[in-house]
């Protein structure tokens, strides 16, 4: 079991919450987070980054001298890679980088990362949020000031609740998600993780289901 601190919707410390860390794996998979972390970059790519070829950039295709007798190297267009305004040769052309997970990878690596981040006791319950407009940002920004997250952290909610996601849009290095659209990517790039008490008892009971 693990305890997690736990906050008051003011960000004042309000005691612990236990947590069975079974439910998130035996142990941190770091190459299966590796993998899904390097997958969920490349499906992030567009993928448009495009060059003319010879046939495709604009010049004559007449032969702009004759081919013996003039001195000069012999060219055959103007287009040529070689030349100054030519085409290109192996340059990027339009492609698909993505990849594909299993649900299951997934899962997993969502476990560890949540696993990994409570052993480093970088996971913190809040009872909720009391946040009225109007001043939606400054009410956010104080009870993440008065927990202590000074760097980025990540909001995972119950459900979607509008107040909350205005609150968070403007903050620098603060993601708010309902806990179902949480993955292992965003866990892990910020630093600390910050669960309302009805994303933690949603998040626990998702894991006990399966």
């Amino acid at each position: 079991m693990a305890d997690l601190p736990l906050f008051d919707k003011t960000g004042k410390t309000a005691g612990t919450v236990a947590v069975d860390e079974k439910l998130f794996g035996d142990k941190v998979k770091k190459k299966l987070l590796h993998q899904v972390v390097i997958i969920h970059e490349a499906n992030q790519r567009q993928g448009n980054a495009s060059t003319l070829t010879r046939g495709e950039v604009e010049g004559s295709t007449r032969k702009p001298w004759p081919q013996k007798h003039t001195g000069m190297a012999r060219a055959g267009t103007i287009r040529s890679p070689i030349w100054r305004h030519g085409g290109i040769v192996f340059g990027p052309r339009p492609r698909e980088y993505r990849l594909t997970t299993t649900d299951s990878m997934r899962r997993a690596a969502l476990g560890s990362a949540l696993l990994a981040k409570i052993r480093d006791q970088e996971v913190g319950v809040i009872e909720g949020f009391e946040i009225k407009p109007p001043k939606l940002t400054r009410q956010m920004a104080g009870v993440i000031k008065a927990i202590g997250y000074a760097r980025s952290v990540l909001i995972g909610i119950e459900k979607e609740d509008r107040n909350a996601y205005l609150s968070t849009r403007n903050l620098p290095r603060v993601k708010l998600v309902p806990v179902r659209e949480f993955n292992a990517y965003d866990v892990l790039k910020h630093k600390n993780v910050l669960l309302t008490r009805g994303a933690l008892d949603a998040l626990v009971a998702s894991r006990k289901a399966r």
